[in-house]
């Protein structure tokens, strides 16, 4: 699956321009147009590379290598993109005009045309010439993309594991791609959805966030997974509004058991992305005097666990410390 050519560059899904996510809400979004439709592209030799070479590797690519003086190119192509577009994203098709562009073709050793040479992972892969019929286009696709409609759900599940591990480790244009590309397949995915907004938050656009959130319809809102993101974005307008960190940080120096500047300081080394210290100062609120704000401590701890969520090492450690507390 891929991200480009995602019809929710327009509505909630994202595009890269100058290294920030961009993104808007619209839901029920028409998909974006490309040549021929969603799903087909012209390519050129000086694109041939980012439009193949690398697409290949997050979906498979037909490259459709056609004249305009071709008889049965003209027989051939509207087939193609008539079972690619059905595809919905199953395979991408990308046309390049011999005549206009020779180079590649000639390097790939065609000689006669219509060719189509399917490029998986960055290499070729498999292809056929002439005009064959749109059966045989099918049993193409399908040996190349695997038979339509097979476990669609366990396909969206793994990219959507990728990119939680891409965005976790910084890479966040590509985990904005992969969501956007599950939101092309699925537009209702929360989870999806939910990471394209950690996405908005994760390069600061916190009002672009909030706008997509207000924007999401009711039912789909309820899903944990936006909700983890909408107490996420409360607690970073909560944090702003906490004062100096390193003003908290030095009169807690001297007073450490002021514990409302401790519960204050939690809040924005939480949303400063410093888990496991914000963690710390909680349990060490509770460690003194578990009645203070009505063991708030333990209140706001587990409202950040809503929003790590249970698999995240923050959540685990301070959990562990949390029952040891509780039930010494």
């Amino acid at each position: 699956m891929s991200g480009r050519d995602n019809p929710y560059g327009g509505s909630y899904g994202a595009s890269a321009y100058g290294g920030q996510v961009t993104a808007s809400a619209n839901y029920g979004a028409a998909p974006a147009a490309s040549s021929g439709g969603s799903y087909v592209t012209d390519t050129s030799t000086a694109g041939f590379t980012k439009d193949v070479i690398e697409e290949s590797r997050r979906q498979p690519v037909l490259v459709d290598f056609w004249a305009p003086w071709c008889g049965p190119c003209k027989q051939l192509t509207p087939v193609l993109e008539k079972v690619v577009n059905e595809g919905q994203g199953r395979v991408k098709l990308v046309k390049m005009n011999i005549d206009d562009h020779p180079s590649i073709p000639g390097q790939l050793g065609i000689q006669s045309i219509p060719a189509v040479i399917a490029f998986v992972d960055g290499r070729p892969a498999d292809g056929f010439m002439g005009a064959v019929p749109e059966s045989q286009v099918r049993q193409f696709i399908d040996r190349i993309a695997g038979p339509a409609g097979v476990d669609q759900a366990a396909e969206i599940e793994s990219v959507l594991g990728e990119a939680e591990t891409m965005l976790a480790g910084g890479d966040i244009q590509g985990a904005a791609q992969l969501y956007g590309a599950v939101l092309q397949a699925d537009p209702e995915n929360a989870k999806a959805a939910a990471g394209m907004m950690q996405c908005l938050i994760a390069t600061g656009d916190i009002p672009r966030a909030s706008q997509v959130l207000a924007s999401i319809p009711e039912d789909l809102a309820k899903d944990p997974a936006i909700q983890a993101v909408a107490k996420k974005l409360e607690q970073i307008e909560e944090a702003r509004k906490l004062g100096d960190p390193v003003a908290l940080e030095h009169d807690l120096a001297l007073h450490p058991d002021n514990h409302e500047a401790r519960m204050k300081l939690a809040k924005i080394l939480n949303v400063e992305g410093r888990r496991d210290e914000a963690a710390e100062h909680l349990l060490m609120i509770m460690r003194k005097d578990r009645a203070f704000d009505d063991d708030g401590a333990r209140r706001q701890l587990l409202q950040f666990f809503e929003v790590w969520g249970p698999k995240d090492p923050a959540t685990i450690s301070a959990r562990r410390k949390l029952s040891s507390i509780l039930f010494s």
